[in-house]
């Protein structure tokens, strides 16, 4: 699994602040549900639709679990966007200096974890990763085609 690329602008590059969210929240499993409640909740007062509204609460879910998970960031940084009409972007940012991108995991059929990134890969359009201008870590982002 590798993430997909693509030359998509980061959030920060979208013109109009009242189309962009950011929550920094501690790097704890707890946060988690707090990213969730408050960008979907952001997500709906954008009126989009309810399945493009689902699909990226729950990347958004599994990106911040991975950061909570696997690096030992303090705490990290969510944001959403519409970039364009037709186009949502998510990133995770998490202050993990080591360099190390992303762990592999092969979950086994009976594993109760390890598939956050082969959801992030079946619903994302493109996904991948890059070094964060705001932590100098990870930014994970996915974009989601409205």
């Amino acid at each position: 699994m590798s993430p997909h690329t693509t030359s998509s602008p980061q959030l920060l590059d979208v013109s109009s602040p009242d189309r962009t969210h950011w929550l920094e929240i501690p790097a704890r499993r707890s946060s988690v549900r707090i990213a969730r409640r408050s960008l979907g909740a952001r997500l709906s007062a954008w009126s989009l639709p309810g399945e493009l509204c689902a699909d990226a609460v729950l990347l958004v879910s599994e990106l911040a679990t991975n950061a909570v998970r696997h690096t030992f960031s303090a705490r990290i940084l969510c944001g959403i966007g519409m970039v364009t009409d037709g186009l949502l972007r998510l990133e995770v940012h998490d202050h993990d200096h080591t360099g190390r991108g992303l762990p592999r995991c092969e979950p086994g059929p009976d594993d109760e974890g390890g598939r956050g990134l082969l959801l992030v890969e079946e619903l994302a359009d493109t996904w991948g990763v890059d070094r964060s201008r705001l932590t100098g870590g990870n930014a994970v982002w996915a974009n989601l085609k409205a």
